[in-house]
């Protein structure tokens, strides 16, 4: 099979990489914007006509789309979330390849859901902010675009690699300062809220079975069970050694008031306290996941947690 692997270079699309690397069924070419894709296009600017030539040349059974950005202003996420998607919809309608396409898509496109509930498939998505926006946008795109196509709605991947931006990187990168500095108290804040956390190396295994299957609309990708970030900070201070005091600050996280530059450029500041939009408490319905595409979650959150205080430590 011939595998088409757009976002390679990226936190997801690294592990999807390898995960299809692994399969000797697999013949991979990887194309994106970095020095070491197989092919170098940007999806964001290229043109659909160019792309339908590639495609028509390495003819790939299945196309996989992770890539994407997660922050900058409204337009650039438009741009490389949206318009992206757009021109790979149209090249795939235009190609004579056929090719199946999976999407990855994310939980931020349902926005805040009802304390103690699963989000299902069929629920109404209200984005909360500018990226879940862009990303409903994309995946609608690909629901009407008539193409052999699946979009795996990602809750919160984790595990190795997770960016120091994330709620699990910004609390091993505190505990890793604390531990530095030899403070005998951290303050957090944020911590009532929950997440349905899902280990970035599952997500692949998912990647790759929907690469095998028929199955085609939204399937939810997550462990069906929100965590407290209260609970993951104690497990990341149990897992480091840290011998200190961990103090809650009262309230939901504040909002970033000096967000980090990314790609030279300043994010949008959140909206409103939840930076991802999704209010506090977000937890996937994975049903659909385990039906049709006989996946579900095998990673503990201890596991992931052990890997990211692994590569924290690394930088003490």
């Amino acid at each position: 099979m011939r595998v088409l692997l757009l976002g390679a270079g990226g936190y997801l699309g690294r592990f999807v990489a390898d995960r299809l690397l692994a399969d000797p069924a697999v013949q991979l070419t990887a194309l994106g914007r970095s020095d070491d894709a197989d092919v170098r296009f940007d999806l964001s600017t290229g043109s659909p006509g160019a792309l339908t030539r590639f495609l028509d040349a390495v003819h790939p059974g299945v196309v996989i789309n992770c890539a994407g950005a997660i922050r900058g202003t409204a337009s650039e996420l438009t741009r490389h979330n949206t318009v992206a998607t757009a021109t790979l919809c149209e090249s795939l309608r235009r190609s004579g390849c056929r090719a199946r396409l999976v999407h990855i898509g994310c939980a931020a496109e349902y926005g805040p859901s009802q304390n103690g509930s699963s989000i299902a498939e069929d629920a109404v998505a209200r984005p909360g902010g500018p990226y879940g926006v862009s990303k409903l946008a994309a995946t609608e795109l690909v629901l009407g675009s008539g193409l052999d196509a699946i979009v795996l709605r990602v809750f919160s991947p984790t595990g190795p690699g997770t960016p120091a931006g994330s709620p699990l990187g910004r609390l091993a990168d505190s505990l890793r300062r604390a531990m530095q500095h030899g403070d005998s108290e951290l303050k957090l804040g944020g911590l009532a809220v929950q997440r349905d956390f899902v280990d970035v190396r599952d997500v692949a295994r998912a990647v790759h079975a929907a690469t095998l299957s028929a199955a085609q609309g939204v399937i939810n990708i997550g462990t069906g069970h929100a965590v407290r970030l209260r609970e993951a900070a104690a497990a990341l201070a149990r897992i480091s050694g840290y011998a200190g005091t961990l103090h809650e600050l009262e309230g939901p996280p504040p909002p970033r008031q000096s967000p980090e530059t990314v790609g030279g450029h300043h994010p949008l500041p959140a909206v409103g306290p939840y930076p991802d939009g999704c209010g506090p408490w977000q937890q996937a319905d994975v049903r659909t996941a385990r039906d049709r595409l006989g996946w579900r979650a095998r990673i503990s959150l201890e596991e992931s947690l052990a890997d990211i205080w692994m590569e924290a430590a690394c930088r003490m």
